[in-house]
């Protein structure tokens, strides 16, 4: 079946399931129930706003926000939301150090950026490219500095140019720092263990949607290397239209860090009739997995990847993946970043560092400590957007307490 015949089979889905999209059920992080996604792109970034001006920011809902259809919408947007959903102090980042060069990986950071040409807008001039090169070899460095434990791997370049090219170098160095050590951390060890790992997932999941594509690549010896690029530089090294890019970040951002392994589980899946129709052997079925194409439905793929964690949640794949759930340290940081407490809404934050680092100042609310409630209703967030109910809703009952 060709793209353009599956675009039209998920255009006839999604007519039939306008009425009841968005409206959850669960509570968001102010307790209103019945919360809805607005459908218009005008009331969209009304409700992006607002959920970033809250205090405490709602955070629960600008996830929601961030993973419904058509993500945070634009640029100007994502600069503010980004930093929230990574609980990112805009006004408290720490200066650039002074010895960058002098670290370990400093020579290859730079190879790999004079060779990250692609990555910026063919129409930008020369001048302009080799400005913002400079930057990404100094955002990529500062993380490394700051964090002597983690190691840079070639790849780790393509997600800080996406977000250098989105929020500006400082913005975009306090949320890899964040990323560094929840999201990608397992990415950073010294070796390739634990993101072979992660890998491990892929399959799991894929057979447990279509057997029988999973009994084919397995014939065929691919394994899962062919998804390595996908998964270690978010999407960003293998595609081309940034819009793409961004809508998947604002997904990844909005949820589990596993949520990359299971879009390519689903990219696999959607893409089963051109894999079955090609010989089963290695390098054929490699050719034609390693190069995506590029119509693909992110829309759609982005809200079947959220039914499959519902439906086959890492804890229930963790054994055949080669993988105790607790012992990857991406998976095992993040309730401890799920549940971070420091989040305040800008003119807050800016108020207290006009007044020093201190306790709250004359009427600012202190801090609130995240309630258990308000964890689950993150938990139904990826839910909300799912393209199917029955069987699958089912799930989200057995499972939502395994999560996290």
């Amino acid at each position: 079946m060709s793209l353009s015949s599956k675009k039209g089979k998920i255009r006839g889905k999604k007519k039939g399931l306008s009425k009841r999209k968005g409206s959850t059920g669960s509570s968001g992080s102010h307790g209103s129930a019945d919360l809805k996604i607005p459908t218009d792109k005008k009331h969209k970034a009304k409700a992006i706003q607002e959920a970033i001006r809250s205090d405490p920011p709602d955070i629960a809902n600008l996830r929601r926000l961030a993973i419904s259809d058509g993500g945070l919408l634009r640029d100007d947007l994502r600069r503010k939301a980004w930093p929230k959903l990574m609980n990112v102090n805009v006004f408290e980042i720490p200066p650039k150090p002074a010895n960058i060069k002098a670290h370990r990986d400093y020579r290859q950071v730079v190879l790999d950026v004079e060779r990250s040409m692609r990555r910026f807008p063919t129409n930008m001039k020369e001048e302009q490219r080799l400005r913002l090169q400079d930057q990404l070899v100094d955002i990529i460095l500062r993380v490394l500095v700051r964090h002597p434990e983690l190691h840079y791997y070639q790849g780790y370049h393509d997600i800080c140019v996406t977000f250098l090219l989105v929020v500006g170098e400082d913005l975009a160095f306090a949320i890899m720092d964040k990323l560094s050590e929840y999201h990608l951390r397992d990415f950073m060890d010294e070796s390739m263990d634990r993101t072979r790992h992660i890998l491990g997932y892929l399959m799991p999941i894929v057979g447990k949607a279509h057997p029988e594509l999973r009994e084919f690549l397995e014939r065929s010896d691919v394994g899962t290397i062919f998804a390595l690029s996908w998964l270690i530089t978010w999407y960003g090294h293998v595609l081309t239209d940034i819009r793409h890019i961004v809508r998947l970040y604002d997904f990844f951002l909005a949820c589990h860090p596993l949520m990359p392994i299971y879009l390519a589980a689903q990219i696999v899946l959607y893409r089963s009739e051109d894999i079955l129709r090609v010989d089963c052997e290695m390098t054929m079925v490699h050719h034609t997995l390693s190069r995506l194409p590029e119509d693909l439905p992110f829309e759609h793929l982005v809200s079947r990847a959220g039914d499959l964690f519902i439906q086959y949640p890492p804890s229930m794949l963790a054994k055949e993946a080669e993988l105790e759930f607790l012992s990857s340290t991406t998976i095992s940081c993040y309730k401890d970043f799920e549940m971070a407490t420091n989040q305040k809404p800008d003119t807050v934050l800016r108020r207290r560092r006009r007044f020093g680092n201190g306790t709250a100042q004359n009427g600012d609310v202190k801090t609130v400590q995240l309630r258990k409630p308000t964890n689950l209703a993150l938990k139904f967030a990826v839910w909300a957007i799912s393209a199917s109910l029955g069987a699958a809703a089912l799930a989200v009952v057995n499972v939502v307490n395994e999560w996290f």
